[in-house]
């Protein structure tokens, strides 16, 4: 094992470890906005029954697999050495990034393809993020870990929002371009890594946890997929959350979990330290960010949607175009991250997590309650303005939220620890798609039939066609949005559209009869989701305050710096008065 390193390799680690976590959340958010070409390279009609789980999976995949498995390769970086796992992770992603670029197949087979390699690329992000975090907290001093953990952390979140820009930039280009750009960038991580980051925490030995790994890992499985299948129809419901395979799913995991957290009390070698969340500042840092990620990850989808499938062909973009424009009208959120979260990060560091967590999370319920109040044909700079405030926000919570849960962490447990932490925050993703989409749904299904009814009558429809389409499910109304696709034409078909007047016909198939027509019920579905997000904000705020002061974890034996010493004779001081 090394001796503590100098302040050049501490650089080093930072920066092939920030490398990593944006290479890998890149990837988990560069499809959302790439899926209108992905599925016209494939071949494939999204309206088509059963494509609407294939959307689905090349979204959630990655999300899934990287969420179950952080915690176990945590748990084997503590064991076999931290550095070793990160390297590993990176050699993997980047091997499964080139086999994503090179997919030959069109159609159904072309996307079970890119859902499989996704998922395989998903180990290697895992790998990665279930380590970086601890490789930062043994190479920076408690004093200086914010500053750290915090560029990493802005480093992370920002990839999903820059992903949305890199998807819509390249992917009008060729869609396989989607896939490829990381290689460079994981092919340099990956000879950096190997060359220069070696172990300097000791490894801490013990058995491989099996049962904890499979009950957790099943479990989580389970109720992850459920969620995924429980968005979609089911015998004439508009959702499957009465589907006897989502319901078991549901049920299943749950109890499977419940008995996780049994076994976890009863193993010598846990792989989730339930004994972790006797710190204050862990559990309230982890719940914390569990309820941040439900409203940041849904909001994201939402954006799309309203962007893609309503807003901008409003104001004239083809659906062609609407992915690239998407993203660049994002960008403001993007800004706002990267302003407050290397700032908050370094503040933290002197002042601790609880005054910048908490008010991030004020500051994003209001940015949802501005987006909440805006019309649905908005002026983009007020648009904008709540786009910034909501990354600004976003980001003056994450980073010192991070470092406040790795500081309380043992060293031990840093890998371990890290890991439990990124599970909260990547299942917090998919839930809140699963979430939202309920939500949006739930709004939709009200006012939508009746709006579908009505505009196509209104345009010579027949009232049995246009009855047909009014049923057609909200889901599907929704993954048409996200796609910037206008469902009208392969819907009514050839032979409704030939019988009625030219300029009808024109209207209903052109870019702006299908965004109109949703409009109203779309913000309706706003309303819903949006009112959960502003609660799951302020319960995080909650949540970042009751974590308590300034706190560092210190070895036994081992003397804390002066900083950590006035900082932690301060907390005291709070907490008594």
């Amino acid at each position: 094992m090394n001796t503590q390193p100098g302040p050049h390799y501490r650089w080093t680690v930072l920066g092939n470890t920030t490398l990593g976590v944006l290479i890998a959340t890149v990837n988990s958010s560069i499809l959302m906005i790439a899926l209108p070409d992905i599925f016209r390279g494939l071949k494939i009609n999204p309206l088509a029954p059963g494509n609407s789980s294939l959307l689905l999976w090349m979204m959630m995949g990655y999300m899934v697999v990287t969420a179950v498995l952080v915690v176990t390769f945590g748990r084997l970086g503590d064991m076999y050495g931290r550095i070793r796992m990160y390297n590993a992770g990176f050699a993997i992603f980047t091997v499964f990034s080139v086999l994503l670029s090179v997919t030959w197949l069109t159609g159904t087979p072309g996307a079970m393809w890119i859902i499989i390699i996704r998922v395989l690329q998903g180990i290697g992000g895992a790998l990665i993020m279930a380590n970086s975090t601890a490789i930062i907290t043994d190479a920076f001093p408690a004093n200086k870990r914010g500053m750290a953990l915090g560029l990493s952390m802005v480093a992370g979140i920002a990839g999903s929002f820059l992903g949305l820009v890199v998807g819509g930039v390249l992917a009008p280009v060729h869609w396989r371009w989607v896939f490829l750009v990381s290689v460079p960038f994981s092919l340099a991580g990956t000879i950096w890594g190997y060359a220069k980051l070696h172990d300097i925490s000791a490894r801490r030995h013990g058995k491989m946890d099996w049962w904890g790994n499979l009950t957790f890992g099943v479990g989580l499985i389970a109720i992850l997929v459920a969620i995924t299948y429980g968005i979609q129809p089911y015998a004439g419901h508009t959702m499957g959350w009465t589907s006897p395979w989502v319901l078991t799913g549901l049920i299943g995991g749950a109890v499977l979990l419940a008995v996780f957290c049994v076994v976890e009390t009863k193993v010598k070698d846990p792989m989730f330290h339930v004994d972790l969340f006797r710190i204050r500042a862990f559990s309230a840092g982890n719940l914390a960010s569990l309820l941040s990620g439900l409203g940041r990850g849904g909001l994201m989808f939402i954006l799309i949607i309203w962007l893609q499938g309503i807003w901008l062909p409003q104001h004239g973009y083809s659906f062609e175009r609407t992915p690239l424009w998407a993203g660049i009208f994002m960008l403001p959120m993007t800004v706002g991250f990267l302003v407050a979260g290397p700032l908050s990060g370094w503040l933290s560091d002197h002042y601790g997590a609880r005054p910048f967590a908490t008010g991030g999370m004020l500051i994003a319920a209001l940015s949802f309650v501005w987006l909440l109040v805006l019309p649905v044909n908005f002026s983009y700079w007020s648009f904008a303005g709540a786009l910034f405030l909501s990354g600004f926000g976003m980001g003056l919570f994450a980073s010192p939220n991070r470092a406040g849960i790795m500081n309380a962490l043992p060293a031990a447990q840093r890998g371990v620890g890290g890991g439990m932490s990124t599970t909260f925050q990547n299942t917090s993703m998919v839930l809140s798609i699963g979430i939202f989409f309920s939500l949006m749904i739930v709004g939709l299904s009200s006012s939508l039939p009746q709006a579908m009814s009505s505009g196509l009558t209104a345009h010579g429809v027949p009232a049995a066609a246009a009855t047909q389409l009014a049923a057609l499910p909200p889901v599907a109304v929704l993954f048409a949005s996200l796609l910037g696709y206008n469902p009208i034409q392969s819907l009514l078909g050839p032979t409704v559209l030939h019988q009625l007047p030219a300029h009808d016909a024109a209207y209903l198939t052109g870019r702006s009869f299908f965004p109109s027509l949703i409009s109203q019920p779309f913000h309706d579905g706003l309303t819903v989701a949006f009112g959960f997000a502003i609660a799951a904000c302020l319960v995080a705020a909650g949540a970042s305050w009751l974590r308590g002061g300034k706190y560092v974890h210190v070895e036994e034996g081992e003397l804390p710096d002066a900083e950590t010493q006035k900082a932690e004779a301060d907390a005291v001081e709070i907490l008594v008065r």
